[in-house]
C-alpha cells in the first residue's frame, strides 16, 4: 500500500476537471529529461485511454535515447511548431504542468501557457513552487513526477487503466531521476510502485539497455576525453569537468551525448560532490550539472552561486559568462562549503 501522499482535496478536484474535459495539453520544461519525458507520456497514455484528446508540448528538443519511448513521435516541439503549438495551448480545457516549478523554466512556451484560459494543474516534485496554477501537486520529498504521475492516476481509481506502454514511461521517468535507483531512492514505497509497473509488463532490463546502452561511439570516445581533463580537488573531496562548445564539435555532439557524466567522479575514493559545466550551444551561457552523495546539499550551493536548485543529491544551474569564469566561482563555491564537504559520517 501506497501512503497519501496528495491530499484527497486536490485529486477531488483535479478529477472533476478531468471528467469534464475534453482538450488536455501536457507541458514540460526546457530540454526535457527522461522525467519530464516519462512523467508525460505515462500520463499522456493515461487520458488517451479515457479518450480525452492529448496533446505533449516541450520546449524544445530531448534526448535520442529517448525516443523509443512508446507515444514519443506524438511530441510537438515548441520551437519548430510554436503557432500550432500556442493554438492548442490557447483552445486546451486543461494544461498539465509536468516537471516544473516556474514558468521560466518552460522557456519561450511561458507566455503562451500563462495567457490560456485552461486550467492549469502543476505536477513537480522540485523546492519553492510558483503561484501560476490553481491546483498544486508539488511534493519535493518524491524521487520524480513520474512517481507522483503514477500515485496520482492510481488515487483516482484508474491503476487498471494503466497500459504497458503508459507503465513503460512511467518507469523510465523514476529510473532516470533516481540515476537507475541510486540516489533519491531509499523510499521503500518507491520499489512497491515497481512491482505494479512490472505486472503490466515492463521489461525493466531491457528499458536500462535502450537508455544507457545505445550511445554512439563518439559519445563514448567524448566521455573518456572529458575525464581525461578532469580537476579532482581532494582536500574538498570535489571534482569538476568541464566542455566547450569547441569540444563538442570535435565529437560530434548531439543532444544527450553528455547525459550522465556528471555522475561518473562519484566513483572515486572519497569524493562526495560532482560538477560538470558545459558550454551551451544554443545559448551564450554555461549549463551547470551537479551530483553528491550523502548529506552535502548541492541544491544549495546551486541555488547560492548559480541561480539553480534541483535535489538535496542532484542540482543544476546556470552561468553567464567563460567557462574560466564559471570553474573560478565554483572554487570560490567550494572554499565556502569546505565545512560540509569535508565532515565526516
Amino acid at each position: 500500500m501506497l501512503t497519501k501522499v496528495i491530499e484527497q482535496a486536490k485529486i477531488d478536484h483535479f478529477t472533476k476537471w478531468f471528467e469534464r474535459a475534453d482538450k488536455i495539453v501536457i507541458v514540460s520544461h526546457v530540454s526535457p529529461d527522461g522525467d519530464a519525458i516519462g512523467s508525460s507520456l505515462g500520463l499522456y497514455h493515461f487520458l488517451i485511454s479515457q479518450d480525452k484528446i492529448v496533446n505533449v508540448i516541450v520546449p524544445n528538443a530531448y534526448p535520442d535515447f529517448l525516443k523509443w519511448m512508446p507515444g514519443s513521435k506524438d511530441i510537438l516541439l515548441y520551437d519548430r511548431y510554436k503557432e500550432f503549438a500556442d493554438k492548442l495551448i490557447a483552445e486546451a480545457d486543461v494544461i498539465c504542468c509536468l516537471d516544473f516549478n516556474a514558468l521560466k523554466r518552460i522557456d519561450e512556451m511561458a507566455d503562451a501557457i500563462a495567457a490560456s484560459p485552461a486550467r492549469k494543474v502543476m505536477i513537480d516534485h522540485h523546492l519553492y513552487p510558483e503561484d501560476f496554477c490553481r491546483i498544486t501537486m508539488s511534493y519535493p520529498g518524491i524521487s520524480s513526477t513520474s512517481e507522483l504521475v503514477f500515485r496520482l492516476i492510481c488515487r483516482m481509481g484508474y491503476f487498471s487503466d494503466i497500459s504497458k506502454e503508459g507503465a513503460e514511461c512511467i518507469y523510465t521517468g523514476m529510473m532516470t531521476d533516481t540515476g537507475s535507483f541510486t540516489y533519491n531512492s531509499n523510499n521503500r514505497e518507491i520499489y512497491f510502485i515497481i512491482s505494479e509497473l512490472l505486472s503490466k509488463g515492463v521489461d525493466k532490463d531491457d528499458i536500462y539497455r535502450k537508455v544507457y546502452n545505445t550511445y554512439s561511439e563518439s559519445r563514448l570516445r567524448l566521455m573518456g576525453y572529458v575525464l581525461s581533463n578532469m580537476n579532482v580537488y581532494s582536500e574538498y573531496n570535489t571534482a569538476l569537468i568541464t566542455l566547450t562548445r569547441e569540444e563538442q564539435g570535435k565529437f560530434h555532439y548531439i543532444k544527450g551525448d553528455s547525459e550522465g557524466f556528471v555522475n561518473i567522479p562519484l566513483s572515486i575514493k572519497n569524493v562526495c560532490f560532482s560538477c560538470f559545466l558545459r558550454e551551451d550551444t544554443e545559448k551564450d551561457m554555461i549549463k551547470i550539472s551537479f551530483r553528491s552523495v550523502g548529506t552535502f546539499p548541492c541544491n544549495q550551493l546551486a541555488a547560492e552561486f548559480f541561480s539553480g536548485g534541483g535535489h538535496l543529491n542532484a542540482s543544476g544551474g546556470e552561468f553567464y559568462g567563460s567557462l574560466a569564469e564559471a570553474s573560478a566561482l565554483f572554487e570560490k563555491a567550494i572554499e565556502k562549503y569546505k565545512p560540509l564537504l569535508t565532515a565526516k559520517g
